[in-house]
């Protein structure tokens, strides 16, 4: 008894402690990103869009080696990096992985050249073996939520048989593994350590100092509870309904949907949605035992799921459009970027999820209980419902590595700038890394006053991977500025680049700099 009160007490308890938290976005460096500098700067100051944890910032010198000098502070949006006086010349680098409140990591670089620039490149993107792992372990934890801990509220609440819980109790296994992995993989991830760094507490200390950490630990208790009420009579069905409880807070804790604004309306929107799913998914696995062997208390267990499902399905359906109106924003989001297209694959499962319910509801069950051959037919539906809910988890997980269109920022430019006796250009590249990019030229007189010109052109070149100058045309705008459009830029890269600006038919003033792309 003390252990059931002291597990049912953590789910309500963690479930109701969270604080607000969003997704974070980097909004500004100082100095700019791809800046050349005649001397060091004292401090790089990077802000975000929310407050942020420091996990790992690095700073590697011009010199290739990586500093461990620097001094990192934060305050609230703000990380402060105090660059060591000591820093040689060359091409700077300071990459960060901060924690953002929604328990996820955001990382990047900074990169700014002292003097001349030299070739430093940024850390090694993150391990995709560690991806993987995390997919894994979250793939695992939803099926231990929605398949074990639903089935188990299935059995409980609405067969009242304990018919076809080999499926949950396996599901309950895997849930429990995935979860504990899952803290020790949220730790590495969050402090871009390696596997064996599993051994040390920091990855586990790092974990549950996040929202994800104690949401995790609900969905354990969850599941706990829940393999609980399997094995035993005793409080079978308090244990099942707080278990199912769990899962919704669990998922209410953290995450990239729960913790969008307005949270008075995505927090229960995705509680009762982890709910409507666990309902759902959790009763496929015993329907497809008993429905396999009909008993004369079938069909009564058929019809009390397909009636209470109707409700789930309705559930489900407003707080998914709710959820996905906020996460998106805009409808051209859901095939412009990576997390729409994860919700459109999702809906095109769902639909036919919806149309596999639709055909048992109305079809398959009313043959079951005209004693027609339907018994196999409704078998195999529910089968497929199965293997159709379980592509839904695997697809969902992947949204762990990529943030809501909500939580994007506009890239801020590449800012240039070049100047002689006689001109300064002012030269602006969006997004300022490899592939189509929109160059603005700013064209002044040596004294800052608007230089006219009859004609500019931009030439690009990049010598160290054999591209020849290519030339492009600018052309004036409205605003202006000189502007070329779509600029493929292919490489990331030191490019040079020339800027020619005819004055008059007899004179042309040319200016030459270097711009640093680097990898979208």
């Amino acid at each position: 008894m003390r252990l059931l009160a002291a597990l049912a007490t953590l789910l309500f308890v963690a479930g109701f402690a969270s604080g607000a938290s969003a997704h974070a976005a980097l909004v500004s460096v100082e100095p700019a990103s791809g800046s050349m500098l005649a001397t060091a700067p004292k401090v790089v100051e990077l802000r975000f869009n929310e407050p942020v944890t420091p996990g790992a910032i690095r700073l590697i010198d011009g010199k290739g080696i990586a500093r461990d000098d620097a001094r990192v502070s934060a305050s609230d949006e703000t990380i402060s990096v105090a660059i060591p006086a000591d820093l040689p010349q060359g091409t700077a680098v300071v990459s960060y992985r901060v924690i953002s409140q929604d328990g996820h990591p955001v990382t990047g670089s900074v990169i700014f050249s002292v003097g001349m620039p030299t070739a430093t490149k940024p850390p090694a993107a993150a391990d995709a073996g560690l991806n993987a792992l995390i997919w894994l372990t979250r793939v695992g934890l939803y099926i231990g939520l929605f398949v074990g801990v639903g089935g188990v509220f299935f059995a409980r609440w609405v067969a009242w048989s304990m018919t076809g819980m080999a499926v949950p109790r396996m599901a309950l296994a895997l849930g429990l593994v995935s979860a504990a992995a899952s803290v020790g993989a949220l730790g590495l991830d969050l402090l871009g350590l390696p596997p064996s760094a599993l051994a040390t507490s920091g990855p586990w200390k790092v974990a549950f100092a996040t929202s994800a950490g104690p949401a995790l630990l609900v969905a354990f208790a969850a599941m706990l509870l829940a393999y609980l009420a399997l094995c035993s009579a005793w409080f079978a069905r308090a244990l099942a309904m707080i278990a199912f409880i769990g899962v919704g807070l669990s998922l209410a804790m953290t995450g990239h949907a729960a913790t969008a604004p307005p949270e008075a309306l995505t927090r229960p929107a995705i509680f009762l949605h982890g709910l409507g799913v666990a309902f759902w998914v959790g009763a496929l696995a015993p329907l497809g035992v008993l429905v396999s062997k009909p008993t004369m208390a079938t069909l009564p267990i058929v019809n009390r799921f397909s009636r209470i499902a109707a409700l789930a399905v309705g559930v489900l359906a407003l707080t998914g459009l709710a959820l996905a109106i906020v996460q998106l924003e805009k409808p051209e989001a859901l095939v412009g970027t990576r997390y729409g297209l994860i919700l459109a694959t999702k809906l095109v499962l769902v639909t036919g999820l919806l149309a596999l319910a639709a055909l048992n509801r109305f079809r398959l069950t009313p043959a079951l209980a005209r004693n027609e051959t339907g018994t196999l037919a409704l078998r195999r539906s529910i089968l497929l419902e199965g293997a159709i809910a379980l592509a839904i988890l695997a697809v969902v997980a992947g949204w762990r590595f990529t943030p809501p269109p909500r939580t994007i920022v506009p890239e801020t430019p590449l800012a240039i700038h070049i100047h002689s006796d006689k001109a300064m250009f002012q030269v602006l590249v969006s997004p300022g890394k490899a592939g189509a990019n929109d160059v603005v030229l700013q064209l002044m007189t040596g004294e800052a006053t608007p230089l006219a010109a009859k004609e500019a052109t931009l030439t690009l070149s990049l010598p160290e991977r054999g591209i020849e100058p290519m030339e492009r045309k600018a052309s004036l705008g409205p605003d202006g500025y000189w502007h070329v459009r779509k600029a493929e830029l292919p490489f990331a890269g030191r490019w040079h680049m020339r800027i020619d600006a005819l004055v008059t038919d007899f004179e042309q003033i040319t200016l030459e700099d270097e711009l640093d792309l680097t990898e979208r």
